[in-house]
């Protein structure tokens, strides 16, 4: 039961950043644990000996300070909390999300926009994207660049670490890496709307060779991702679908970071 609750979650890492997540979660676990265990097994302890059946056990009503006991109160939760925060402060900054990855491979970047409610990947260099499916190599290096095209969101693929928000306006960046092949599910870590509980994606890390080929094939077959076909993906509306787009105009996501920044129509013309 332990093993099948583990499946697909943060337990389950298949990537170095989330093998060093589950670590910061399994220290911080222990350290708390070294206050946890003492006192639940101390407080079965006195209540069995100050029992009313007990003869042995000293009563003393008078009896409220003892040094001793003051010094182990306030010691251990201290070291406790210096632990924790030393945890803390330690790999918030290994894990920084804008820290690339070390590799002798080059990464591969990836375009993400959240939408009302689906996911659009969108990979630059290749000129291609998808709706819902994110198509990785293993062992590869991923370099995201995330953003917004409505509400606030959150991109989140549990077995490969750092839930990181989606905004409107602006992009965040993170750096993730799938070490082994699989498929590996991803969700919508932020109420969004109506669409919020069904707007999951799934990941698929395949070799360098089936990728290329998953490339290829997309190219070939795809639609090609212009402002028309993006207008109507961004209707809101639940889209479990997953689509491939074999051409992807270059300027589109940087039009979706900032609309506003676009040139304006000339009078009488449709932008």
């Amino acid at each position: 039961m332990l093993v099948t609750s583990c499946r697909e979650g943060v337990l389950d890492p298949h990537g170095p950043v989330g093998a060093a997540e589950r670590l910061i979660l399994f220290n911080s676990t222990a350290i708390m644990l070294v206050v946890v265990l003492p006192v639940i097994v101390l407080t079965l302890a006195f209540a069995w000996w100050y029992r009313a059946s007990n003869a042995r056990a000293a009563y003393r009503p008078d009896w409220s300070y003892s040094g001793y006991i003051e010094l182990v109160t306030w010691s251990i939760p201290a070291m406790v909390v210096i632990l924790l925060a030393a945890v803390a402060w330690i790999g918030s900054h290994e894990l920084d999300p804008a820290l690339r990855l070390q590799s002798d491979v080059r990464p591969i970047r990836v375009q993400v926009v959240s939408l009302d409610w689906k996911w659009l990947f969108i990979y630059p260099d290749q000129q291609v994207a998808s709706v819902n499916q994110l198509e990785i190599p293993t062992g590869v290096p991923l370099e995201f660049l995330l953003t917004s095209a409505t509400v606030m969101n959150s991109f989140f693929v549990p077995q490969l670490g750092s839930q990181i928000y989606t905004m409107p306006g602006m992009t965040t960046r993170l750096n993730l890496l799938a070490d082994r092949p699989g498929e590996y599910p991803g969700l919508s870590a932020n109420f969004s709307g109506n669409g919020f509980s069904d707007m999951r994606f799934l990941v698929h890390a395949v070799p360098a060779s089936e990728f290329a080929s998953w490339l290829e094939h997309t190219r070939e077959t795809g639609a090609v991702l212009n402002a028309e076909a993006y207008a109507q993906l961004a209707e809101p509306g639940i889209n479990t679908n997953l689509q491939t787009y074999g051409g992807v105009d270059p300027q589109l996501f940087e039009r979706i970071v900032q609309p506003a920044a676009q040139p304006a129509a000339a009078p009488g013309k449709e932008q």
